[in-house]
């Protein structure tokens, strides 16, 4: 629905629904009747002749720019919760294998492991090319 220039717009989160109020005069109060009534009753009459067709369609596609965005933003938070709830950090992941008797580490843990028997001078030349192997297997999966 059109509201007149001016007039005070507001999504309630509560209802989900967008509210329109006419602007109070100077003193506080409403000047006219029909200003009263209108905010009475919580709904804007607005005359077909004071607004362009053209007015009228860009509103309503700024209206449903904002929505789609809405949903937008709504479906992300959604979606981020119930990933959380799928998953669970790798700190609490380790303590629990820890009590399992079971040592997990990250590949960023494993490759420095790697890196340091190919770099250390007491591994012989096919440690070294083993290491070298498993090396290329996780740099390919970064």
């Amino acid at each position: 629905q059109a509201v007149p220039a001016g007039s005070h717009v507001r999504l309630n989160l509560q209802t989900g629904e967008r509210e329109a109020k006419l602007p109070d005069t100077d003193n506080g109060q409403s000047g006219t009747r029909e200003e009263r009534r209108r905010r009475r009753l919580g709904k804007v009459d607005v005359d077909a002749n004071s607004f362009t067709s053209e007015e009228l369609k860009k509103a309503l596609a700024k209206m449903k720019a904002s929505e789609k965005a809405e949903r937008k933003v709504s479906f992300l938070f959604l979606k981020q919760c119930t990933v959380r709830k799928k998953f669970r950090p790798i700190e609490q992941l380790k303590e629990e294998f820890e009590k399992l008797n079971m040592k997990i580490e990250t590949d960023y843990e494993i490759m420095v492991k790697l890196i340091s028997k190919f770099n250390s001078s007491a591994s012989t030349l096919d440690e070294k090319v083993a290491a070298l192997y498993d090396l290329e297997y996780y740099v390919h999966q970064v």
